[in-house]
């Protein structure tokens, strides 16, 4: 069971550049119920980081990651990375699943009902203006501009909750890429891989660090889970290629608030 589970996790979490944590936690949550939160967040992160790091190699082959913004990104996770994998283990596990509820109803409403761009967007102003143009192994051209130091402050942030929910931070990272940073939304899918592989790792190496993952049962379950993952991981590469931007918007908000609704009916009913 968890070899499947770990493959549409990861073919789902790579379409949309979120890893797949914020599918699998809630999972874990109902398959486990006497576990820990650091336990299954845990268990989450490495899976998270195997399959960010399949999905990569899949969006390399496409030639979709920006790599110098990734990089930057990837080291401004570090210290929210290593806060959140410490704080998760002073949460009771029916606050962490309230909160997570939250943090995924809210995501999903924002993405549902954020407005598109009208016009003309104006590239910024200001100091630290990077503009960077990319050709994709098809033929396509993505040009943009951003200012880079505004994303590594929020992409600290945003690893803090990706670690504390063990969700990665993709489902939170590209929506940022693409308002904050005005990534194209399938560089954003694609360069946010490698944001959540560098955060995941550097999360995973703490609770190894701490004891809260050990090589006992839990990441054994873990590793299989990524043995579905790292296919699943490739297929939904090859499926973000056919879906237009918006479309792998829609999925994501959908598929978001869908797990926030079930997620908090469980902390509700207990």
């Amino acid at each position: 069971m968890l070899i499947p589970l770990g493959f549409g996790v990861g073919a789902t979490g790579t379409l949309v550049g979120a890893g797949g944590g914020f599918l699998l936690v809630p999972v874990l949550l109902l398959l486990f119920p006497d576990r820990k939160p650091e336990t299954i967040t845990s268990m989450s992160l490495l899976f998270v980081l195997l399959s960010s790091l399949s999905g990569t190699v899949a969006y390399a082959r496409q030639k979709r990651i920006d790599y110098r913004t990734g990089a930057w990104l990837a080291a401004g996770t570090l210290p929210g990375a290593v806060t959140g994998a410490f704080v998760v283990s002073l949460v009771p596990r029916r606050g962490f699943e309230a909160g997570f509820a939250t943090v995924l109803i809210l995501l999903a409403v924002y993405l549902a009902f954020r407005r598109s761009p009208t016009g003309i967007v104006q590239p910024p102003v200001g100091r630290g203006v990077s503009r960077r143009r990319l050709t994709d192994a098809y033929g396509n051209t993505f040009v943009w501009s951003m200012q880079v130091w505004k994303g590594v402050p929020l992409a600290a942030l945003i690893a803090f909750l990706g670690a504390m929910l063990g969700i990665g931070g993709g489902v939170i990272q590209v929506p940022m890429m693409v308002v904050v940073l005005h990534f194209p939304v399938h560089i954003a899918v694609a360069t946010s891989q490698v944001v959540v592989a560098g955060m995941a790792a550097q999360s995973t190496a703490t609770h190894v660090l701490r004891g809260s993952l050990g090589i006992d049962e839990t990441m054994g379950q873990a590793l299989l889970l990524a043995v579905g993952a790292l296919p699943g991981a490739q297929v939904g590469a090859l499926l973000a290629r056919r879906f237009a931007g918006a479309a792998i918007t829609r999925v994501l908000a959908a598929s978001v608030l869908l797990v926030g609704v079930r997620l908090a009916y469980g902390a509700i009913t207990g």
